[in-house]
């Protein structure tokens, strides 16, 4: 990769910049703190995720779905403080990414699958506005990776030629879709090897 055909970073935030919001292992111990049941909670959460992470329902119907469709001992407000909780800082990653922006003059642009009231809390909480010029947020978009079209739409919303693009996440088959399209990606693991790659180009 030549460094200077890059215009702009697709940046994805859980897993690179943050925590996940609410991943596997953040559900798994609302699970038991609020000793819920596993496999119930588990598969309602499976069955109604996409819908309110392309932004189709908002935080209240999710809970609603998934947990308060019976009584609890706890409330609504409790859970969606631990929910936010979930939210932590992958050390360094936010003021590299700030840096490089700085240094290299790049676009940057979130290209990411993040439910609403959790994207939005967690842009103010770590003022991520402050890194990205841009949001193609599934909640917004309505449209979820690795769906081929918000590959697509992050590029023409940016008026950015693939070739002109780097992706950056941590899932590996969101890499494989973006490569798939012309896009230059960066399987991200650690933030050691992040900036090894970035030396590099």
């Amino acid at each position: 990769m030549k460094s200077d055909k890059i215009t702009t970073l697709f940046l994805d935030i859980g897993g690179v910049l943050l925590t996940n919001g609410w991943g596997r292992e953040e559900r798994h111990r609302a699970i038991e703190k609020f000793n819920l049941d596993k496999n119930e909670t588990s598969d309602r959460h499976e069955l109604v995720w996409s819908t309110y992470e392309s932004g189709k329902l908002d935080l209240q119907d999710y809970l609603t779905y998934v947990v308060f469709y019976r009584e609890r001992t706890f409330s609504r407000e409790e859970f969606i403080v631990f929910m936010m909780e979930q939210s932590q800082p992958r050390e360094g990653a936010i003021d590299f990414f700030k840096q490089l922006k700085k240094e290299r003059g790049f676009k940057v642009v979130a290209l990411s699958n993040e439910a609403r009231e959790l994207n939005e809390y967690r842009i103010k909480k770590y003022k991520l506005d402050e890194l990205f010029d841009f949001y193609v947020s599934s909640c917004y978009v309505h449209l979820r990776k690795p769906d081929p079209d918000i590959y697509k739409l992050a590029c023409d919303n940016t008026q950015t030629l693939p070739g002109n693009a780097l992706y950056i996440d941590d899932r590996l088959m969101y890499i494989e879709m973006a490569r798939s399209l012309g896009i230059e990606s960066l399987h991200y693991e650690n933030l050691s090897d992040a900036k090894n790659y970035f030396k590099k180009v």
